[in-house]
């Protein structure tokens, strides 16, 4: 997560027939014999939407990856006057806007147009950042006329702003920034993975690291080779008075046993 932590998932547990007792599951055998059902859990699962959340998410509100956003890009039109006071105008609006949309549409861009006219287009705007929409594309009478839209990143990826003109060149432009918003917040994930994990070469070297952490450095893991010994673990665990795991660095680590091997060579042995 972006505060160093890390996020329990993909848990898995045997729940036995404990929960088929107490709520009276049964399941027919093959011999037409009914029998409680023996219960597993697995936590992959709704906490993969929290990872998502607290993975990308900023002060603004939520972001979400275009490849998972249910709306890619927002189409807010803004009619100043509106379609009581200058129905020709608004019109003409909303033609460019809809042609705007099938493009996007025809290209398989999930795309959402916001004709709430009652709303100021600065409330529209924040809304839509709150959601985490990607894109965000206005278009005002002045657009029309320019064959342009104004286009607004969720993520300042080179820039909050810019423009595309309404051709045949469009929606391929639109999905070109998408996509590269997608690589920069997965890129962005990973560069935080690997400044938060560090690499002990021995169980010395893991102490030290413990011991310099005095808590005000940021939380981190542990990247080490795992034997796969109960015996390993516990004096892993002890040293550090914790139960094994990935969490973070100022209270845990899974279990290694390389005593003064390089990690190289602690992994090539088990």
């Amino acid at each position: 997560m972006q505060n160093g932590w890390a996020l329990q998932s993909g848990t898995s547990h045997f729940l036995g027939q404990n929960f088929a007792k107490a709520f009276d599951v049964y399941f027919q055998t093959e011999d037409n014999q009914r029998e409680l059902v023996w219960a597993t859990s697995w936590g992959v699962s709704t906490r993969l939407i929290g990872a998502l959340v607290m993975t990308h998410s900023d002060d603004a509100g939520l972001v979400l990856p275009p490849a998972v956003a249910p709306t890619q890009v927002v189409l807010v039109p803004i009619s100043p006057k509106g379609p009581e006071k200058a129905p020709e105008q608004h019109a003409e609006l909303m033609a460019f806007v809809e042609k705007a949309k099938a493009s996007l549409r025809k290209a398989g861009i999930r795309t959402h147009v916001d004709t709430r006219f009652n709303l100021k287009p600065g409330a529209k705007f924040f809304e839509w950042e709150k959601r985490g929409v990607p894109l965000r594309i206005e278009c005002g009478p002045r657009d029309v006329e320019s064959g342009a839209l104004l286009c607004a990143r969720r993520t300042p990826v080179g820039g909050d702003k810019f423009t595309l003109k309404l051709d045949d060149g469009f929606a391929a432009a639109v999905q070109a920034e998408l996509d590269t918003m997608q690589a920069a917040l997965l890129d962005a994930a990973k560069e935080r993975m690997r400044v938060h994990t560090l690499e002990p070469a021995s169980y010395a070297e893991m102490s030290k690291m413990l011991e310099d952490s005095d808590g005000s450095s940021a939380p981190g893991f542990f990247l080490v080779p795992w034997t796969n010994d109960k015996e390993t673990e516990v004096r892993a665990a002890l040293m550090i008075a914790m139960d094994g795991g990935v969490i973070a660095i100022d209270g845990g680590v899974i279990a290694i046993d390389c005593d003064g091997v390089s990690l190289s060579a602690a992994a090539e042995r088990h």
